[in-house]
């Protein structure tokens, strides 16, 4: 596990600060999913906030769900959610308790347990560079490849199975701010970001 420890683990303040703040500043940090005695774990480099009080696609915006009342916990739980009847998208959950917001995870560079990952999406190894580009380079490969699932919904970031490890802040002048992708409603808002020039962002 020398890739990505001896880093220490993010604590609960980091969560439950301001939604735009917590986006930006997960760039960078690795997330980490505990499969027995391995580790699956990527660095973040894409993500996209989400606010229900003002944002029509945020899942809180109609209000506490079954669905989505993790997003109203304070900040550091997982929220995943299955998405057009074909896969798993996780997200990081932040700010106050009964605030409803949260960052979508869309793309991760694999750091370790890659064999595992490219199993869980390919069925076998990697069989070339191109392959562990489109490893984790969107939302439902990021899930498919760790195997998060709807098991998963309402995890501890701050426990032992799913948890993200500190890393310096990625410089502002490093990261993209743009549109975000596959939505209908709210589609003005700059609340994508991702690393600048690093290859397994979704899309550019």
């Amino acid at each position: 596990m020398s890739i990505i420890f001896p880093a220490k683990k993010l604590k609960r303040n980091f969560y439950t600060r301001d939604l735009q703040i917590v986006a930006k500043e997960l760039l960078g940090k690795i997330l980490v999913k505990k499969n027995g005695r391995k580790y699956l774990a990527g660095k973040i480099v894409e993500v996209e906030a989400y606010d229900g009080e003002i944002d029509e696609a945020s899942h809180t915006f109609v209000g506490l769900t079954e669905r989505n009342k993790i997003m109203f916990n304070e900040g550091g739980y997982f929220y995943v959610y299955f998405t057009y009847g074909a896969h798993y998208c996780c997200n990081v959950v932040t700010g106050r308790k009964g605030h409803g917001t949260a960052v979508l995870i869309r793309a991760i560079e694999p750091l370790e347990g890659i064999d595992a990952m490219s199993v869980n999406r390919f069925g076998r190894k990697l069989m070339n560079e191109k392959e562990k580009i489109n490893l984790t380079s969107g939302p439902g490969k990021v899930c498919q490849a760790l195997e998060i699932s709807k098991e998963h919904y309402g995890y501890d970031l701050t426990g032992d199975k799913i948890f993200l490890l500190y890393q310096p802040k990625i410089a502002e002048n490093n990261i993209v701010t743009t549109k975000r992708i596959g939505i209908k409603k709210s589609v003005d808002l700059q609340w994508r970001f991702y690393i600048k020039d690093n290859p397994y962002v979704s899309k550019k």
